[in-house]
């Protein structure tokens, strides 16, 4: 194992006056805030978040107290015995109801928030009507659907408050033209002139003089710069809030994720047969046959020359002793190479040096490495041997990958535990830009350890370095 510390110096400079980050990052941290806030009235985003605020106000106000009253009936109906029925088929009516306007209110956030929560799963119950109806009152997406829809009644509130603060503002600015054109001069006796409008529901203004207007325009202005922050705020919340109730809940994306691993373990499988199958067919096979093709030469040239040796008399032609120790040559090499592959073969199924463990496993691996690498283990409880083996293939094909394409000229392996997990990473300081996308071979690595509810996390930013961490259970 290679272990390599940096090493620092200090060099004095004198300069003849002293520099003061701290002021200059705080200048450009206030002109950047400056710059967002007076931007911000004028981004498409916040557009656009004003327009979801605006039309899910009155979609949240309707089908939440629609759906209050279809729940609330139902409810009261299951008290009576004779109604119970009438209850449960009202309670459904609303699950169902909440599943729709679920669905429209994840639609409305992908088209104008640009959050795209995915939908969770058919409700399809089996059986006959009491199974079905039973199924359909424990909808869990149904009644978290539900809480959302009737959440949506504050929330849609708060959104309405928001775009007020935008029409506020808007109206105020034209404060100046309206007194122009509309004459809003006080009568003789009146205290009153025209009103300064903004989004609170106290302290009211008002313009008495057309110079006063000038005041509702700066609040207008005011107004302006603070209304995005206002309708972000409301979005924001909810965007949690559709994340939360009305995409796929835990065990949802629990079952999608072992159906999805179960498939990748299947045809991990499947493609491990057909690598087995192929290299024995083209390789070990291949070998054997010309091994048996060999044997029967040189039986047949043995009983060749026997049979000669008898019909005469005196023994007959010699043997062409030198053609069949040729033979014999080509069938020993054949015999080797077949043993080779088949070890190889052997090998790449399980390999023999994890039987003493993954660190010396790692250790061996290393040490065939035409790079150097630097190797650090701290495995105090010894994971099974099918996370051992995913965890040594992961190792193999990084540094594999470390030396093929990196163009490093130094690596390190790193494994150790954490938390009950194995934590596993490979870094280099090569060119960079490795991606776990695109069908390279990261990709595959990926699903092998998605199999074992693991994880694999590449940072590889374009100039290196590059480090990927691979995280396994101690037990699959």
């Amino acid at each position: 194992m290679h272990v390599t510390r940096p090493t620092s110096a200090t060099t004095a400079t004198t300069t003849s006056a002293p520099e003061r980050p701290g002021t200059v990052v705080g200048v450009a941290g206030a002109r950047g805030l400056a710059r967002a806030v007076v931007r911000a009235p004028f981004t498409r985003r916040a557009w656009a978040e004003v327009a979801y605020c605006f039309i899910a106000f009155p979609l949240g106000l309707v089908g939440g107290v629609l759906l209050a009253v279809t729940l609330a009936l139902g409810a009261g109906f299951t008290v009576s015995v004779v109604l119970v029925v009438v209850g449960a088929l009202l309670l459904i009516a609303g699950l169902q109801l909440s599943r729709a306007l679920g669905s429209v209110h994840r639609r409305l956030a992908a088209l104008l928030l640009g959050d795209r929560t995915a939908a969770p799963p058919p409700l399809r119950p089996v059986g006959r009507f009491v199974s079905r109806l039973d199924a359909r009152l424990w909808d869990g997406t149904g009644w978290r659907s539900a809480a959302y829809v009737l959440t949506k009644l504050p929330v849609g509130c708060l959104g309405a408050y928001a775009v007020l603060w935008w029409v506020t503002g808007l109206v105020n600015l034209t404060a100046p033209l309206r007194w122009a054109v509309f004459g809003q001069q006080p009568e003789p006796g009146d205290t009153e002139g025209m009103s300064v409008l903004t989004p609170f529901p106290f302290g009211g203004l008002d313009a008495d003089a057309f110079t006063g207007t000038f005041l509702a325009v700066a609040i207008g202005v005011g107004t302006l710069l603070c209304a995005p922050w206002v309708t972000r705020l409301v979005a924001e919340a909810d965007r949690w809030l559709i994340a939360a109730l009305l995409g796929p809940g835990q065990l949802d994306d629990r079952v999608r994720d072992l159906e999805e691993t179960r498939a990748l373990a299947v045809d991990d499988s499947v493609a491990l047969l057909r690598r087995v199958e192929r290299d024995l067919h083209d390789g070990a096979q291949v070998r054997l046959v010309a091994v048996a093709m060999s044997l029967d030469m040189i039986r047949q040239r043995l009983d060749e020359g026997e049979g000669s040796g008898q019909a005469d008399g005196q023994g007959g032609a010699p043997l062409d002793v030198a053609r069949i120790r040729q033979l014999v040559d080509g069938a020993h090499e054949n015999a080797t190479e077949a043993l080779t592959e088949l070890r190889d073969l052997a090998r790449g199924i399980h390999p023999p040096v994890l039987d003493d463990g993954l660190p010396d496993a790692l250790a061996t691996l290393t040490a065939r490495s035409t790079i150097p690498v630097d190797l650090v283990t701290d495995i105090p409880e010894r994971p099974t041997p099918a996370i051992e083996t995913i965890a040594y293939f992961c190792a193999a094909e990084l540094l594999a990958n470390v030396i093929k394409h990196s163009g490093a000229g130094r690596a390190a392996i790193t494994v150790a535990q954490l938390d009950g997990r194995l934590l596993l990473q490979v870094s280099d300081d090569g060119r960079g830009g490795a991606d776990a996308g695109g069908g390279s071979g990261l990709t595959g690595l990926v699903q092998r350890v998605r199999t074992v509810d693991g994880r694999m996390q590449v940072a590889s930013p374009d100039g290196g370095p590059t480090a990927v961490t691979v995280e396994l259970p101690l037990h699959a």
